[in-house]
């Protein structure tokens, strides 16, 4: 189980959510991505989209000045 960081600070909506959906794409079922957003609208957007994609999500840090989100890959259904 690994953990891969994805910096999106600075980045306005819809990117975050964008580039998380890319990010989700290319790790591994069991695996973590830490988002890193600045975007105040990313803590609707990117839980929106991880219930899409029936990945879990946490919010592991929330400050004034920035959000980090602990994303779990699901395991791929039927396997």
């Amino acid at each position: 189980m690994s953990t891969t960081k994805l910096d999106l600070t600075g980045l306005k909506c819809p990117l975050p959510a964008l580039k998380t959906r890319k990010a989700l794409k290319s790790i591994t079922p069991g695996s973590f991505l830490e988002v890193h957003c600045t975007d105040p609208l990313s803590v609707i957007d990117i839980p929106n989209l991880i219930r899409e994609t029936g990945d879990k999500v946490e919010i592991a840090e929330r400050a004034e000045s920035r959000i980090v989100f602990l994303i779990e890959k699901a395991a791929v259904p039927g396997n």
